[in-house]
């Protein structure tokens, strides 16, 4: 018997006005459907933090009816847990293959290391690398003036020739930095925004040296575990054990969402401050001078939305975290959707930004504010199980590392 089912029996019944109050609660505290409470996040109903959840209810039937390979998706409003989406009876619990979002966690994890004045984005990537790798000194005498700023701006001028279907960069590598320090420069630093994976390879090996130790042991101790993030996993390290900063991150969702509240809330989490606020801003605000303005560090800048301020993270096939700092919301999802297109107007990204802007952001906007009432969560309830049955169709071909895990 359901809860609304129970506290409609318990109403029918004389002097039980505390038991309806106590069931009104638990659907309250459960509209997010979570099987447990998780550390860090509380759980709301959507309505009781000013979100229609008709809306919500519309968008997922979209994504159900249309066969959308949505694994995940989840919203954040003023810190609460509002909305808990999965498919294909996925759980919290599951982690994803992120892509390109593994990038913005590489720039946290800079962040963390800046604040202790141990790495700067003005340092030139060649003297990191040297103090680890003095045997690629040849290799970085033509790439000298290239800044981190540049690496993780996406302007270093450096040019890589992927190799489709069996690029040394990302498959049985058995030395990326190598491979990634064997790109030439096209054109000078800071001169034009082009998106390479050889560029986050070169951070990597610069954290790990400003860090003393690997990129993925120093994120997971400062950054990790002091988020309570479970069941991450960074895989595919080259055959000397090194893990690329672009790319191999696997988190469940509410850690994604954890990462986003991070952000949005300058580098906080739960009072303590993990990565230094001006580094949240100086990631996810491009300078004047950029060669992209909406390109930060290793941050997508109103990538999503227009129509107010939005920064995040996006990685290929459908992984996302987007903040959405006038909202005080957050926004995740992972999937395989299709991948046709290009980095901007890929239909992977237009099929997600029709949900934030056509759905979720007019749910936070509902005037007059839409009021909790068991009816509306029950409509909710029901179509969140409908959704944990359904099974998407992948919009694109299935990689080795595309299945969810636990």
């Amino acid at each position: 018997m359901s809860r609304l089912s129970v506290a409609n029996g318990f109403r029918r019944l004389p002097l039980r006005a505390a038991c309806i109050a106590f069931s009104l609660h638990a659907i309250l505290a459960g509209a997010a459907l979570a099987a447990a409470p998780e550390a860090g996040i509380e759980t709301a109903a959507p309505e009781a933090v000013g979100v229609d959840s008709a809306q919500l209810v519309r968008l997922s039937e979209w994504i159900r009816k249309d066969k959308l390979d949505v694994r995940s998706l989840l919203i954040i409003k003023d810190g609460k847990l509002i909305f808990e989406r999965y498919s294909d009876g996925l759980t919290r619990d599951h982690n994803y293959e992120l892509y390109s979002v593994t990038k913005t966690l590489t720039a946290l994890t800079f962040g963390v290391l800046a604040g202790e004045g141990k790495i700067a984005t003005s340092d030139k990537a060649a003297k990191w690398i040297l103090k680890n790798h003095p045997e690629f000194k040849q290799a970085l005498s033509d790439k000298e003036n290239i800044e981190l700023g540049h690496l993780m701006s996406m302007s270093s001028g450096l040019l890589y020739k992927q190799v489709e279907g069996s690029d040394p960069l990302y498959f049985q590598a058995p030395d990326r930095l190598k491979v990634a320090l064997g790109t030439v420069p096209r054109i000078p630093p800071a001169t034009l925004f082009e998106y390479t994976d050889a560029n986050p390879v070169m951070v990597g090996a610069a954290i790990a040296a400003a860090a003393g130790q690997p990129e993925d042991r120093y994120a997971e101790e400062h950054l990790f575990k002091p988020l309570g993030m479970k069941n991450y996993r960074w895989t595919g390290a080259d055959k000397t054990g090194t893990v690329s900063g672009g790319w191999g991150m696997r988190l469940r969702a509410v850690d994604m969402a954890k990462v986003g509240m991070l952000m949005l809330n300058d580098g906080k989490w739960q009072g303590k401050q993990i990565v230094p606020a001006s580094w949240i801003h100086q990631m996810s605000t491009p300078s004047p001078k950029a060669t992209a303005q909406d390109y930060g560090y290793y941050t997508w800048i109103n990538h999503i939305v227009r129509s107010e301020p939005e920064f995040g993270a996006m990685g290929f096939k459908g992984q996302f975290i987007t903040v959405l700092p006038k909202e005080r919301a957050v926004v995740v999802m992972t999937g395989i959707l299709p991948t046709d297109g290009g980095l901007r107007t890929g239909t992977y990204v237009n099929q997600y930004r029709r949900m934030v802007n056509d759905y979720i952001l007019p749910a936070m906007k509902t005037i007059p504010k839409p009021q909790l009432t068991e009816a509306a969560q029950q409509a909710l309830r029901q179509e969140l199980e409908l959704s944990a049955q359904s099974k998407g169709v992948p919009g694109t071909g299935l990689a080795f590392n595309d299945a969810p895990e636990k």
